[in-house]
């Protein structure tokens, strides 16, 4: 314990040392702050060979030493007794490989844990800590166990391989959130997303220090949920009867709060409720009966507002289903209601003109009014339970009480103005991860950006954000690979301090260690497109359509609906716009090589040693691209499922060959003449055509290239 102690003191004068430096900076003609910054990314610059974390401490100090592989941690704990530390110490002993078992001749050091309490995720408890490792030993420090849980899944990250083993890195972490409210929203409403999915994914928002399951469960699709109140609504409102009973519910609860993350329900109402109203037709807004609905697209159809036994039947399900979940904040949805259900419902229209509800013409009838009273008398019932409501930013109106929250999907003036209207406020903006964007897309999105619009007073009413999955095009199969690894981009916009988002080459290095890291926790983001590439290839090599499914990517948005293929809730999602990956890698590497190429061109010519690397590389790839085309036409062409991808097999082919003729000009510093330029162009464009509702993902880059 002795040199355990020496080790840290060492650590901490040099920590003291690093301090001062930037103390001395202070100067009035300078900026501290921007400074500080500046210099935390010097330091994780200059180490980034050492380190793959993600999200990015708010402080690091690197040091020189190691903890050895042969050294295994020995737990000291000091602190209250808390069953969720305690697990996940233990994982974390296991995932490092250093618990001492199976490591004969092992020394051991010690593994320090120090906090003051047991900290509650549902009262946005402190998660802040600070990790110090030197070769003496580990020092996690707390004033929660919340915060043990995250410096915990930090110190899982620091790891770095050393041939056959591993070594932990000496260092000295820093570290808070930036937001308190830092969530994954899952659709287990329209796919149903078994227990043990969502436990996986549970386990990924641990790694990457989300604190907040948002769960969907009900949608016009199907009612996820069992209710001993109503149990025609899990029986009857889906076409598959596939739900969560209770007993699974509270399963998901205790796995979500050992891991330090609060679970929020989502009962969608008034609108997104056909599944309801299959199951009890009293609460339509007309005299027409429904069947299940196979299809996506939304319904119009909403429940009764005007009815008393609407409020009742409400009034019963909620005091059924706010007793399952501890969580203070309830969701109610609120979106997607354009009110044709109302206004063409006479009795519904005689309601609102007798309530005073029309615009100021004092004729048209004000569905938005409609829907606050509706949110009001919702909010009263959750109020009554202890509840706060929270609802997607349709639901705002001057009238809405400020207890609500409001969640913006639609852009950031939904989240603006309610900030201004004094109400809590979350962002999802930005953050959906269904539509098919790019982690960089993600990770420039920010609940507050610099030229925030809003008085300090304003942000401090944004709680933080939420990345969303919607399962439209997303079952229980896939899912995982439309989260992992972009969710962690979003993780760590709402963790990290904001000025990381600087860096966004650094952040893509540190998203692919982190990809594996989450493909040993068991999220099959990486396995179950392969396996899908395996069963569409059969006997075949399957190497080929590997190469075409690495470079193409699903359309973006939703544009899957409107591209002459019909989807319905019995929809099989094994096609290969399903195994191709939402943002390919291999596409994003290759314009990453295109902007050096072209950078070098500029500066320097492309005989010079880096630029010849760069080239060959580029070269390379694009000659794989090339020949891939004859290997992968007899599996398109045997099999009929693949056949629709055959025109981008072809196009990716032609894309490459121009692109090669390209690279040819460039290092023989030929020029390109405008006919070629044009044809060239004409090439990349006929390319850009999706097939299968899938398309190239590399036309970008290839124009960038061509210099356009």
């Amino acid at each position: 314990m002795r040199y355990f102690t020496q080790g840290f003191a060492v650590l901490n004068r040099r920590v003291s040392q690093w301090r001062s430096g930037v103390s001395a900076l202070r100067h009035p003609a300078l900026n501290p702050a921007k400074l500080c910054v500046k210099l935390v990314l010097l330091l994780l610059t200059s180490t980034a060979t050492a380190q793959n974390l993600m999200p990015l401490p708010a402080e690091m100090h690197w040091g020189q030493g190691q903890l050895g592989w042969k050294d295994a941690l020995k737990p000291q704990l000091s602190g209250p007794t808390d069953s969720a530390v305690t697990a996940a110490l233990g994982r974390t002993l296991v995932r490092l490989r250093r618990d001492g078992r199976n490591l004969p001749g092992t020394a051991t050091v010690p593994l320090q844990i120090r906090y003051g309490r047991t900290g509650n995720p549902t009262s946005f408890d402190s998660e802040k800590y600070s990790l110090r490792v030197t070769p003496m030993g580990v020092l996690l420090d707390a004033p929660t166990s919340l915060g043990i849980l995250r410096g915990l899944a930090t110190l899982e990250q620091l790891p770095v391989r050393d041939g056959h083993h591993s070594y932990l890195p000496e260092v000295d972490i820093q570290d808070q959130p930036r937001f308190a409210w830092r969530g994954l929203s899952l659709d287990a409403a329209r796919h149903f997303l078994p227990v043990a999915v969502i436990k996986r994914n549970l386990d990924g928002m641990a790694a990457v220090k989300l604190n907040v399951l948002h769960w969907h469960l009900t949608d016009d699709q199907g009612f996820r949920i069992e209710s001993k109140v109503f149990p025609r609504l899990q029986q009857a409102g889906s076409t598959d009867g596939l739900f969560y009973t209770q007993d699974e519910v509270r399963e998901v609860l205790a796995y979500a709060a050992a891991r330090g993350i609060r679970v929020v329900p989502e009962f969608d109402v008034p609108s997104h409720t056909t599944s309801w109203i299959v199951a009890y037709p009293r609460l339509a807004s007309n005299d027409s009966t429904y069947a299940p609905y196979r299809l996506w697209r939304t319904t119009n159809v909403a429940i009764d507002p005007t009815r008393e036994t609407t409020y009742t039947f409400l009034d019963s399900l909620f005091t059924e289903m706010t007793a399952l979940f501890p969580d203070p904040y309830f969701h109610v949805g609120g979106d997607e209601n354009d009110g044709r259900n109302w206004r063409r419902t006479p009795r519904i229209v005689a309601y609102m003109r007798a309530h005073g509800m029309v615009k100021a013409d004092g004729k048209t009838v004000d569905k938005h009014q409609l829907q606050t009273y509706f949110n009001r008398r919702v909010l009263a019932m959750l109020q009554k339970r202890g509840k706060t409501m929270i609802g997607w930013d349709e639901i705002l109106g001057p009238d809405l009480p400020k207890e609500a929250v409001i969640q913006s999907w639609r852009g950031k003036k939904g989240l603006n103005d309610a900030a201004k209207l004094g109400h809590p406020v979350l962002l999802s903006n930005g953050y959906y991860l269904d539509l098919n964007y790019s982690a960089a897309s993600a990770y420039a999105a920010d609940p507050l950006p610099a030229d925030t619009p809003l008085t300090p007073a304003e942000q401090k009413l944004v709680l933080g954000g939420e990345a969303a999955m919607w399962t439209e095009f997303a079952d229980s199969a896939m899912v995982d690979s439309r989260i992992w690894p972009r969710a962690a981009a979003v993780a760590e916009r709402l963790w990290s301090p904001q000025a990381t988002s600087q860096n966004v080459a650094d952040m893509y290095r540190r998203l692919a260690a982190v990809s594996t890291e989450l493909a040993t926790l068991g999220l099959r983001h990486q396995r179950t497109p392969e396996l899908l590439l395996k069963q569409m290839a059969g006997p075949n090599n399957v190497a080929p359509l590997r190469t075409l499914a690495e470079v193409i990517e699903p359309v973006k948005e939703y544009k899957r609906h409107f591209q002459g293929y019909s989807y319905t809730t019995q929809t099989t999602l094994n096609r290969l716009v399903d195994a191709a990956p939402a943002e390919s890698e291999t596409a994003r590497r290759f314009g990453t090589l295109v902007d050096s190429v072209v950078a070098a061109g500029a500066l320097a010519p492309l005989h010079v040693p880096a630029a010849v690397r760069q080239v060959s590389a580029l070269r390379a790839q694009l000659l794989r691209w090339e020949a891939n085309d004859v290997l992968l036409q007899p599996l398109l062409l045997s099999n009929s499922a693949l056949r629709e991808y055959g025109p981008l097999s072809t196009q990716l082919t032609a894309v490459a060959r121009v692109l090669l003729e390209r690279l040819t000009q460039l290092q023989t510093g030929q020029a390109a003449s405008p006919a070629w330029l044009a044809a060239a162009r004409a090439t990349l464009d006929a390319a850009q055509a999706p097939a299968g509702q899938a398309e190239l993902a590399v036309l970008k880059a290839g124009r960038k290239l061509l210099g356009s």
